[in-house]
């Protein structure tokens, strides 16, 4: 175990456990060359260079030796022998991974190793562990699954065999664990986003370039709407600014030197140098200046639904979630020193109100985080303590006064300053920051961003990054999988399907039904295939449609629709204007 792994209880439960794995692999394969054994988040892993390829039938005879090895309570030994005699006894074992470990070891000046033995398994490790092996729960793991890794990373060295396993401290737990990954892989957004036929992907289009189908584009549609509506209300300004950009207004901006790796290739254009934006904070520094600008006009809260583009490495793309091109829900607002406090609380109410309406609870589906500078990292951070120091004061302020759920985290804030970054908790778990709220002081000087006092004096305001619900790609995974694909009316592709008991009998008043309830704005579809009812409906429940009307005589003769709602069995009559009027009340209030 390195030393700057984490020593909780739980670290060392699980990478003591991961040592007995170890030995498990021994006992299989004598000839085994061991390469790492770290605890991670919710478990360890272990790589293992083994003389055959390790099917999935090989982990539960691994995980049958390991309650064994429990049983028989080795004790965890330590000591610390010289790097010179650490070397020769993993020689002599054929360890000729750990072997170069020691000589890495000794190069950075170590003249003594630490190395742990339980039962026959020797390991270099520093530890620390449990006591012994019977201090592991027998029923608190479970090894999941079989992947390659390069030793060391380098995919010019070999490739060994990595085991990995979760790891609790009781069966309860990991019975928990296990069934919210079961439930993560049913609500996986890639595969209910081709289940429901909302994206795809093209090999000849791009890596990373999800392509929205007509139902997919609804969704995102729907949001644009919602934040243009709701942005519009709280007095933002939403403009158009150019996709891409001369390098020189990055260089300008000071995300050049910081972002350059994740931007695409300049492109050399007449006498110009452009390149794709990776974020619209320039453009609109460049609006502001414009022209004059008076105190009056401030907070100027500039809005943008802005395409943005940023690189990012075959192996990190990831469905919805890690693309190469997205669209942000962007703003700035430029305001003076005294407007900030206000601002940033009216910026967090947007948050909260946009997550209430998405059905996301504060301090459970997600919370903010105060991200910090540090003072001594001048390369990363704008040499200005003093600025530092007020900013990061006024976001620990708003967020205490209004007693909202945080945590701070420090050298995580932006090279302009310190922010608030929104932390998601997605359904494996897992917690990803989805977008921030940030404290400028640095753009204003380098664009000599200037407005006109009442006192007719040139003042610099200070800039407010934010967005409103983040990317929307990165929204809609979320959302996917948040909902199982079960999206609330507001947002369902298909809000309600007209199916006629016979197409022959009742076809037309189905498609008089249909035709009605499109009139009105509801987004609907016409099922009269020649299949048999059940398998209709059962094709809707598939499709996650909010809801289903079925139509025969009853209610041909009376003008209504039998209204049977999404993951329930029970039917209720009602005339079609009632269920019309019923449906755009649930629609506007976006229940």
């Amino acid at each position: 175990m390195s030393k700057n792994e984490p020593t909780d209880k739980l670290a060392i439960l699980r990478h003591s456990t991961s040592h007995v794995l170890a030995a498990a692999v021994l006992e299989m394969f004598p000839e085994a060359k061991f390469g790492i054994g770290p605890a991670i988040e919710n478990g360890f892993y272990y790589d293992f260079d083994l003389p055959r390829t390790l099917i999935p039938e090989d982990l539960p005879i691994l995980e049958e030796k390991m309650r064994r090895i429990i049983s028989e309570n080795h004790t965890f030994e330590q000591a610390d022998i010289s790097a010179e005699k650490a070397r020769e006894d993993f020689e002599k074992l054929g360890q000729v991974y750990k072997v170069e470990l020691i000589n890495d070891l000794s190069e950075a000046g170590n003249e003594t190793v630490s190395i742990y033995k339980s039962g026959h398994f020797v390991d270099l490790c520093s530890g620390p562990h449990l006591d012994s092996t019977g201090e592991i729960p027998a029923d608190g793991f479970k090894l999941t699954k079989i992947s390659g890794a390069y030793w060391r990373g380098n995919e010019k060295d070999k490739q060994l065999q990595r085991i990995y396993s979760v790891a609790f401290a009781n069966k309860k737990e990991l019975e928990e664990y296990l069934h919210m990954m079961e439930e993560a892989e049913k609500r996986d957004h890639r595969k209910l986003g081709k289940e429901l036929d909302l994206f795809v992907f093209s090999d000849i289009v791009g890596k990373g370039l999800p392509m929205l189908t007509p139902k997919g584009t609804v969704i995102r549609k729907e949001l644009e709407k919602f934040v243009l509506e709701e942005e519009t209300k709280r007095g933002y300004q939403h403009v158009v600014t150019p996709l891409l950009a001369k390098v020189e207004l990055y260089k300008k901006s000071g995300h050049y030197p910081y972002y350059k790796d994740t931007m695409y290739p300049v492109m050399k254009v007449d006498e110009e140098e452009l390149i794709l934006r990776p974020m619209t904070c320039p453009h609109h520094f460049e609006l502001f200046k414009s022209h004059l600008r008076s105190y009056k006009e401030l907070p100027l809260r500039i809005a943008e639904i802005s395409p943005q583009f940023r690189y990012e490495k075959s192996g990190e793309l990831s469905g919805l979630t890690r693309v190469r091109m997205f669209c942000l829900a962007d703003a700035h607002i430029i305001c003076s020193k005294e407007q900030a406090e206000a601002e940033i609380i009216n910026v967090l109410d947007l948050i909260d109100h946009a997550n209430m309406i998405f059905g996301l609870k504060k301090g459970e589906d997600y919370r903010y985080r105060l991200s910090l500078g540090d003072r001594s990292d001048e390369k990363k951070y704008y040499k200005d303590d003093d600025a530092w120091e007020k900013a990061e004061a006024l976001l620990r302020k708003v967020l205490t006064d209004l007693d909202t759920p945080f945590q701070e985290a420090e050298n995580e804030a932006a090279f302009y300053g310190p922010k608030i970054d929104v932390q998601i908790k997605k359904v494996n778990g897992q917690e990803e920051t989805a977008f921030t709220v940030q404290y400028d002081f640095v753009m204003p000087k380098r664009f000599d961003l200037q407005y006109i006092d009442k006192d007719g004096k040139e003042k610099e305001p200070i800039v407010i990054h934010r967005s409103s619900i983040g990317c929307f790609e990165r929204t809609m995974a979320f959302l996917i999988e948040h909902y199982a694909g079960a999206f609330p009316v507001w947002l369902s592709p298909v809000q309600a399907i007209v199916i006629p008991i016979s197409e022959e009998k009742f076809g037309e008043y189905a498609k008089g039904v249909a035709e009605k309830m499109k009139a009105a704005g509801i987004r609907v579809e016409l099922e009269d295939s020649s299949e048999s009812l059940g398998k209709r409906i059962r094709e809707a429940e598939k499709q996650k449609i909010p809801y289903m009307l079925v139509v025969g005589e009853k209610e041909m003769q009376s003008n209504s629709v039998a209204v049977r709602k999404r993951n329930d069995k029970e039917q209720k009559v009602m005339p079609v204007d009632d269920f019309i009027a019923s449906i755009k009340k649930e629609i506007k209030e976006k229940k």
